[in-house]
């Protein structure tokens, strides 16, 4: 998010200050209204910036973020079709927002007769990977599926994509204990309303969305506007000067508190792609990753900058690092795109982890705890039958006796 003009407080960028101790790049340079830039044009922009630096014999340092485009950089596993966006708004044909109009059952239909494999690897309810999978047929006129073996089958590549493009890598992993990270995540929230989030939010809403929102036209599924923290004050912004000030503090309030929560979710999720595709990755390729725990802000010399420095300045000599990178076991025989049915539920689960995670979530138990208790019922009522049949039929028979 941190590409796009504006927000700047809500995609949390580095402050002009910090900008002048060291050079950025990529940083506000894509017009707010365009909402086509992806994660290809991301690594298109990028990767020449990379090579430049290395041609000033300077090393390129990556910060994120988001890790699915640090994983764009390293890994060769994105695919390039026609269609490029471009950095200012306009009329900009984008094939995959236009699948995503479409019916998600038609659209999973249309897949499974272009590219079976991809579909049965798919759940039929994530339109966006449906849509890309179809955008990347219609527009190479090649199966996603038989691109991405292509990928797989490279010198160096494996399950997740193709080969490594930077052998001489390494990664620093920043993590917390989760109990630290949840506080300090909320304290963020704290000091971005008081850095001037509302103001932000609704200077940018009046330039940029309150017309759309007339329309019914507004779209936080695309661009800056899905930024965590643009939609979550979205009620609030649309009722502001319109309703009591007992409910836009109600509203405001709400909005807080869903941003909060949902920096938290997105941050759990950052930690998952670290271990499932760092930590875990199959194959050889993979970068070295170097934990830094930063739990006690009060340890940072010593716990995070100070091996921080040695395991760069060994990287840059040549040297092993005295810290040991960290390590997670990969369970070969676990199947990512397996198909679970839970007919409780009524849901779809792909992939054998998720499954379990599904068959512990509260929901799950919630649905299996209601149907027990109905077959309790149901045998109780059965057997209070059984037992008024059996009584019914002692008295006919006493009464039958001579």
């Amino acid at each position: 998010m941190q590409v796009y003009k504006g927000l700047d407080i809500i995609t949390n960028k580095v402050s002009p200050q910090e900008q002048r101790l060291c050079r950025h790049h990529m940083i506000s340079f894509v017009d707010p209204l365009v909402s086509n830039y992806t994660v290809v044009d991301f690594r298109d922009k990028a990767v020449p910036l990379i090579e430049d630096i290395f041609a000033r014999d300077k090393i390129p340092i990556v910060v994120g973020g988001t890790n699915y485009y640090i994983e764009s950089l390293l890994w060769k596993v994105l695919i390039s079709t026609k269609e490029r966006a471009s950095t200012a708004p306009g009329l900009v044909r984008d094939r995959k927002v236009e699948l995503e109009q479409l019916d998600g059952g038609e659209l999973y239909r249309r897949l499974s007769r272009v590219d079976p494999e991809m579909a049965a690897k798919l759940h039929p309810h994530d339109k966006r990977k449906v849509a890309r999978s179809l955008q990347v047929f219609e527009e190479t006129g090649i199966p996603h599926s038989e691109i991405l073996q292509q990928q797989q089958e490279e010198e160096g590549g494996g399950p997740l994509g193709g080969p490594l493009k930077y052998p001489r890598s390494c990664i620093l992993w920043l993590y917390a204990d989760q109990a630290a990270l949840d506080q300090r995540l909320e304290k963020r929230v704290d000091d971005m309303l008081a850095a001037g989030l509302l103001e932000e939010l609704r200077d940018f809403h009046r330039r940029y969305n309150q017309q759309k929102v007339a329309e019914n036209r507004q779209d936080y599924q695309h661009g800056i506007f899905q930024s965590i923290g643009f939609k979550e004050f979205h009620e609030y912004l649309i009722s502001e000067g319109n309703c009591s000030a007992e409910t836009s503090a109600l509203l405001l309030q709400k909005g807080i508190q869903a941003l909060k929560q949902v920096t938290k979710r997105y941050a759990r999720r950052q930690n998952k792609w670290v271990r499932n595709r760092f930590l875990k990755r199959p194959g050889p390729n993979v970068p070295p990753v170097y934990g830094l725990e930063v739990s006690d802000l009060l340890g940072w010399e010593e716990n995070v900058l100070k091996p921080a420095l040695e395991i760069v300045e060994s990287f840059i000599q040549g040297r092993e690092p005295p810290a040991e990178p960290m390590k997670m076991e990969h369970d070969v025989n676990e199947n990512k795109r397996s198909h679970h049915v839970c007919e409780l539920c009524d849901r779809l689960i792909l992939g054998d982890r998720e499954w379990a995670a599904h068959t512990r979530s509260k929901s799950h138990l919630h649905h299996l705890k209601r149907r027990r208790k109905l077959e309790a019922a149901g045998q109780a009522a059965e057997a209070e039958g059984d037992s008024a049949g059996a009584a019914t039929s002692d008295e006919d028979s006493s009464q039958s006796s001579p």
